[in-house]
């Protein structure tokens, strides 16, 4: 794995992929809290997701920022698409990630979009299977990246 300089924070791409609003009802009333959703990655075949709650929304995404960078994981590249087709799994979720040829694009929905083009992929055919939370979405997206081998054609 490169060694990646955290300290150059202009390079990085920062999606926000849900925020939610959550109620806690305690008796002396509802208290409000966000949660954030966060992708970032280098385009150069780093990436890294965070979900974290606060009090006010841009303290949840900024939070999720800060964790997401401290948490980057590298991903084998071939070109500008990946080595090999693989699923991935995390609870009921499952998403398909096929290679595709130079010039193909990005064929993906929210949650996969944003991590594929947060690491760089340019070049992509993905499915997602079973379940559309986007939590268990990125995470089931992390785990098939994560576990791509180099040399398998």
């Amino acid at each position: 794995m490169r060694e990646l300089n955290i300290d150059q924070q202009s390079e990085f791409v920062e999606k926000v992929v849900t925020i939610n609003r959550i109620t806690k009802v305690t008796k002396g009333g509802k208290k409000l809290s966000f949660s954030a959703l966060v992708v970032v990655g280098d385009r150069k075949g780093h990436v890294g997701y965070a979900h974290d709650k606060a009090n006010e929304v841009a303290d949840a995404i900024r939070k999720s920022l800060s964790h997401a960078k401290k948490n980057l994981t590298g991903i084998t590249l071939q070109g500008s698409t990946i080595p090999h087709e693989i699923i991935g799994r995390f609870g009921a979720a499952k998403v398909l990630l096929k290679p595709a040829s130079e010039g193909t694009g990005v064929i993906a929905a929210g949650p996969v979009r944003a991590v594929c083009d947060a690491c760089g992929i340019k070049d992509i055919l993905t499915k997602s299977l079973n379940s559309n939370n986007p939590v268990n979405v990125i995470k089931a997206t992390m785990d098939a990246l994560t576990n791509l081998k180099a040399d398998k054609k």
